[in-house]
This record gives structure tokens, sequence and C-alpha cells, in this order.
């Protein structure tokens, strides 16, 4: 990709974020305004909105990058992330508009009349919200070091910079409009490009892709390893070696790559000729290769394929309703209907995206699987217009591409920042109003760009279905408990929240630490909603039911506000 047209097409969607956030501050006034941009945003624009801050790194690059290496099988990913509205609108979106709330520790508050509560629910949000920022800096790392080659912590940092200062400048209100904005710009990012590479896919006689565990490439390739990786051939491989290769330093040398483990060096770079199958990172080095790429359910990524189909599914499925950027959005609506009209609309608009992402998994599949080999398969979507059209009309819309990924990462950052702000403003900090709203927002940001340092190497995906374990456990339990059952108590959600998002929370720490080795304990700890799910449920009705005294005095009244419409008809 041409440096200087990807700089421009990040440069420029930067600019239009923080220039719509400066606007925030000329129509932001009050507290209302910055919380929940005074319950006044139409149903289509906060479905934009909605859409925009939900399409993360994840979906705009994580998605294609696990179809590319790992198969139709991970099309359950966009397949959760959609269905999970589904969930939303039948039980949780036009009650949790009616509750009144700020926040989900508002909503947990107001519901069961309990600070205890309220405090377990705040430290739950601000956990998820910092565990969802983490792939969004990686992503904005890695669309820096791919546009400029600076290094990927300065992406991080940048976003974190322009994030912070536009959710301070403006709050809810400004953000709305630049994450509405932000979703158009994805989709077309999508769309223009890939209608371009089709074509070309095309004009190069419609090459299908290999449909086993083992890519080819289909043209003649360089691949440089900065660092030491162990891969693995299953077949004699011919290349051209500079560099370090089984202790061997060769300088533009053929070597006959056998059957079996090959130890690269760094700085190593390897010349496969058309027609070659890819050598992939060995799993005993702690790399990952795909497996029956064409079949799905037959993934042993996890070493328990379908265990963590079900678990991507019940965490996806689930977790929507909990994740609080998401939940946040459906108290700007005016009222319950809107609230239900804007979760229709939602599930069009991701459709609409969701057809786009697997397009460049397959196409990736074909023109860029070296990227199997460097790790750097998240950047399928980014590489992709330089590999198959070339050119200035390749560097164009891999700007336009590039533009849309910086999108992706800040739509979804800012609204993550902008609801662990909330929370830390009304918890932790003094409750001075906008003031130190603006204050929190630092440190909602500052604690994720630090992490991000240390958890650099974990797939954006993979890291965004792990906080979406975490808020299915958590937020789910309560959400549906607290709006459709009276006998919740706050000692039962208490008991669930700790129970089920604590222990989804220590199983993805874990796993994020590389603390387990693959088997079947790490395919428990990595796919925790199959057990964790339950487990919040049990324990929020067990203790729930031991503490029937408990029930708040005023939950009669609560429930019939979550489901009495706002205005009803009066007959004289």
């Amino acid at each position: 990709m041409n440096r200087a047209y990807g700089i421009a097409g990040v440069t420029a969607v930067v600019l239009a974020t923080v220039l719509v956030g400066a606007l925030g501050l000329r129509v932001s006034r009050t507290t209302s305004d910055f919380y929940v941009a005074s319950r006044t945003v139409a149903p289509r624009l906060n479905a934009c909105a909605v859409s925009g801050e939900y399409l993360s790194a994840a979906s705009f690059l994580g998605v294609a990058g696990l179809v590319l290496a790992q198969g139709v099988d991970m099309l359950w990913f966009p397949i959760g992330y959609t269905a999970g509205f589904l969930v939303l609108l039948a039980f949780v979106a036009a009650p949790l508009r009616r509750s009144g709330a700020y926040t989900l520790p508002d909503f947990a508050e107001a519901r069961l009349e309990s600070r205890a509560v309220r405090r377990v629910a705040g430290a739950l949000v601000v956990g998820i919200g910092w565990l969802y920022l983490l792939p969004q800096l990686r992503g904005a790392g890695l669309t820096l070091r791919l546009l400029t080659g600076a290094p990927g912590w300065l992406g991080g940092l940048i976003v974190a910079a322009v994030v912070t200062a536009a959710v301070a400048a403006g709050g809810m209100r400004s953000i709305t409009f630049v994450q509405a904005f932000q979703y158009w710009l994805k989709l077309t990012a999508l769309l223009v490009p890939v209608a371009f590479l089709l074509l070309a896919w095309r004009a190069d006689h419609a090459p299908a892709p290999s449909w086993d565990d083992r890519p080819v490439f289909h043209r003649p390739t360089a691949v440089r390893l900065d660092r030491p990786v162990t891969l693995a051939a299953d077949a004699p491989v011919r290349v051209t070696v500079s560099g370090s290769v089984d202790g061997r330093t060769l300088h533009g040398g053929p070597v006959t790559l056998a059957a079996g483990r090959h130890r690269v060096g760094a700085d190593t770079t390897l010349r496969f000729p058309a027609g070659a199958r890819v050598p992939l990172p060995d799993r005993a080095s702690g790399g990952t290769a795909p497996s029956s790429w064409g079949e799905p359910l037959a993934t042993d990524r996890a070493q328990h394929g379908l265990y963590a189909t079900y678990g991507l599914i019940l965490a996806t499925f689930l977790g929507t309703m909990g994740l609080p950027h998401v939940v946040v959005r459906f108290y700007t609506n005016p009222d319950g209907r809107a609230a239900r009209r804007t979760t229709v609309t939602v599930l069009g608009l991701l459709g609409a995206f969701y057809l786009l992402v697997p397009l460049y998994g397959m196409l990736g599949r074909l023109y860029a699987p070296d990227l199997l080999l460097t790790g750097d398969t998240d950047a399928a979507v980014l590489v992709l217009p330089q590999r198959l059209i070339g050119g200035v009309a390749g560097d164009l819309l891999g700007a336009l591409v590039a533009g849309g990924a910086c999108a992706a990462f800040l739509s979804t950052a800012s609204g993550l920042t902008l609801s662990v702000a909330g929370v830390l403003a009304q918890d932790v900090l003094p409750a001075l109003g906008v003031r130190h709203f603006r204050l929190a927002a630092l440190p909602a940001v500052a604690v994720p760009t630090a992490a991000g340092a240390v958890v650099s190497d974990l797939p954006v995906a993979d890291a965004v279905g792990l906080a979406f374990a975490v808020s299915a456990s958590s937020f789910c339990p309560l959400l549906v408990l607290g709006i459709w059952w009276r006998g919740l108590t706050p000692p039962g959600a208490i008991a669930g929240l700790l129970l089920g998002g604590g222990s989804a929370l220590t199983a993805v720490t874990v796993t994020i630490a590389g603390g387990v080795r693959p088997g079947p304990l790490h395919a428990l700890l990595a796919w925790p909603a199959v057990w964790s799910v339950p487990v919040g449920f049990a324990a929020m009705v067990l203790t729930s039911l031991a503490t029937r005294h408990r029930v708040p005095p005023g939950t009669n009244v609560t429930m019939a506000r979550l489901h009495l419409p706002e205005s009803t008809p009066t007959h004289p």
C-alpha cells in the first residue's frame, strides 16, 4: 500500500472525528446531553450510531482474518454479532429505555434499590469496557504499522488521544453524529473496494480457494519473518532463502523444505513459487494453524471444535445485551417504541455490512496466504487492494479501506470510552457533573492503552469474543431476570454477577495471559460462556429464592414502569 495515500485516508477520518467532536461543545450543555443526548435521538440516526460503534475492528479486520485462517466456521462470529440484537429486541430494548437510567449501574440500583449491586455492576462495566478496548487499540496499531512502518503501540496511543479529546469535548450528543457518519464510511470502505476486487478475481479466471487445511501460493510470493518461528510443512516445498533456516545461513539460495518442522530465524525472507503449499506455524511452538477450512464445525484451534462453537454462539448471542457501549445507546431514544425501532433498523444495517466481510476472507485465502506465516491475518482487508489491483487504483482503494479501518476502531473506542467514563464519573469521582465526566475520559482509555503493549499478539476478533463472554455471563442474567422476574433480590444479583461474570473474567484473563497450554482446560477457559452463563443465572435464581425477604419494597412500581408504555390514553 502506498504510504502517502494510506496516511491521507486515515488523517481525513481522524480530522473529521475531531471536528465533529469539537462541534459537540456548541450543542452539549447539560449533564443529560453528555450522558444520553437528552434522550432525543431519532431511531434511524440512533440505529446508524449503534451500528457505527458496534462494528469494531473485530468486525472490519478480525472476522476476515479469521475466515482466511480458520475457514467458514468463523462465520459464527458475524452471525452471533447480528443475532444478539434479536435477543436484545425481544427481552431488553424497550424496558431498559423505560427505566430512565443513564448506565447499567444506574439500572441495577434503580431496579434493586442497592448501592452494593451498583458497585459490582460498575466494576464489571469497566472491566468489559477495558477488555473490549484492547482489540480496538491493537487494530489501530496494526493499521498504522502497515501504513507507515511505525511501532504498533503508536497507533493505539494516537487513537487513545483522539478518542479522549472527542469524548471529553462533546459527550454523547456529538459522538452520536460521529458514529452514524462512521457506519456509512465503513460500509462504503468495504463495498466499493470489494466490487473492484471481485472484478479482478474474475479477470484472473476466478480461481477457487483451497478447501483443505493448507492454502497454496496463487502467485510467486516473498514472505519476510521479523521474528523466529517454527514452520510445519506437510509436503516438500522449494523456496529461496535469504536468512537462516534450520541453523543454516543462506543468501538467496534455493532450499527444499522437507515435510516436517523447520526453524526459521528472525529477519529471514522466504520466496515461494506459485503453486507451493503454505507451511504453517507449528502448534507446538505456540502458533495457530487452520484445519478443514471449508467445513463448518471442523476446526481444531481449541482442540474441541464443537464446544468452542457453542461457546462462541452463547457469548455473542447473549453478550450483546450487556455491552455497556451498546446498552447506553438505548437510553438516548425518546421512548421504548423508538428503542424497538432502533433495534430492528440495526439488524438490517449489520446484515448489510456482514455480507461483505467473508468475501475478503475468501480472497485473502487466495491472494494473501503469507499472512498465515507472519501472523498478521487481521491485515487481509488492508493488503488485498494492492495485491489484486495495484497501481494508483489499488492505492486509492487501499486508502479508502485504511480510512474505514480507522473509523472502525475510532467509533467503537469512542463508545466504550464514553460508557466507561460515565461509570467512573458517577461511581468513582465525586459527582460534579460534566467536569468530572471529562476527567474520567482519561483513565477510561489510558488503562487499556497501557495493557495493549502486553497482550499485542491476541487476535482482534478473539479478544472481542472474550469480552462478549464476560458480558453474557454477568449482565445478561441481570437484565433478563431484573426485567422479567419480580423475585430477583440484591444478594441474588450480586451472587450472579460475581460468580458468572467473575468466573468468566478470570477465565479470559488466564487465556489472555497464556497461562494454560492447549487441551481441555484451555478450551474451558477460552470459551467460558458454555458454563459461566448458566452459573450466572443459577446463582441469581437460587440466591434470590433463598433470600425472598430481601425483595425490594418498590419492585411492583419499578416493574410497572419497565413494562407499561410511557404514555397511556386517558378516559373520562
